[in-house]
């Protein structure tokens, strides 16, 4: 990781959300080039200005980090929600997730 990942980042992010360099800088109680000197290298967040722009773009430091692929989250919070479940829940579910692997298995074996 270094700074020009952090910058990167912070544009990916408040591109996503369809935000402006000035909007988010006036949102986030600071002047209104804050946000264009970060992306312009310029400056750094401190550590408490990095929690906030977390908190303004509504995700933790992890996931500020996290540029995996979308289905590799989805697959750690489907596993972190089965394992909240009940046995009785958890018996239910399984047969789907048997008849879910069987049909990717057959779709595997049907690749050239």
């Amino acid at each position: 990781m270094n700074e020009q990942f952090v910058r990167n980042r912070i544009t990916e992010l408040r591109l996503k959300k369809n935000i402006s360099e000035y909007q988010m800088s006036l949102d986030l109680g600071k002047n209104k080039s804050y946000i264009q000197g970060i992306s312009s290298g310029r400056s750094m967040p401190s550590m408490k200005q990095f929690f906030e722009i977390c908190d303004y773009l509504e995700l933790t430091p992890i996931e500020f980090f996290n540029t995996e692929k979308k289905e590799q989250t989805l697959y750690r919070e489907a596993a972190a929600i089965l394992n909240e479940l009940s046995l009785e829940d958890l018996e239910a579910v399984f047969p789907i997730l048997l008849r879910l692997r069987a049909k990717t298995d057959r779709k595997k074996q049907a690749e050239p």
